[in-house]
């Protein structure tokens, strides 16, 4: 299947599954179009080819990094929920870029307590109140000049305020909120 068709499909399932299902666990709260768009200039710009995410859901998001991504490129994304990650799979598989793509079944905090490797682009759209826990790590494994992407930081600007203000006080980044979709807090790494 086309990569255009298939996000499309993913787009149009999104809002129908959201405004019909109740359980929190069962959104997929995915990313709008627009904000794809964003993270894929972005990857492409920045020249990255190693990437965390923190959420997959379906794998929506996912699909957008992945197939930004140089041919050598690849997507570390966790997820929690087993029923999540079964359709991600799904999705990657039918997109052909499941080679690019490892997911982790495991939250951001144990993730990260673990992990030790850089990544050159960190891209948080999971448990918001959960970051200000791993904000320490989650700088950490940003390579200098690697970016860091939080969405929600307009839509949920409350909820982030603390983990922004965070990642400012660092003075290692330069920092900006781009109106992208709901909102995207960019921080760059200073080398």
């Amino acid at each position: 299947m086309k990569l255009k068709e298939l996000l499309e499909e993913l787009e149009t399932l999104g809002k129908e599954n959201d405004a019909s299902v109740e359980q929190k666990d069962r959104k997929y709260l995915n990313i709008t179009r627009d904000t794809g768009e964003f993270l894929s200039v972005l990857i492409k710009a920045g020249a990255v080819r190693q990437v965390l995410e923190i959420g997959t859901s379906n794998g929506y998001s996912t699909l957008w990094i992945a197939s930004a991504l140089p041919e050598d490129g690849h997507v570390t994304t966790l997820e929690v929920s087993p029923f999540k990650i079964s359709q991600a799979k799904s999705n990657f598989k039918r997109a052909n870029l499941d080679h690019k793509i490892t997911v982790v079944q495991m939250g951001a905090v144990d993730y990260l307590g673990q992990a030790s490797r850089l990544f050159d682009l960190v891209f948080l759209d999971a448990d918001r109140a959960s970051y200000v826990q791993v904000a320490d790590q989650i700088v950490s494994l940003i390579r200098p000049g690697g970016i860091l992407v939080c969405d929600n930081a307009v839509s949920h600007a409350e909820e982030l305020r603390e983990f922004i203000d965070f990642v400012d006080s660092t003075g290692g980044f330069t920092t900006t909120t781009v109106p992208v979709g709901k909102g995207e807090f960019v921080a760059c790494k200073k080398t």
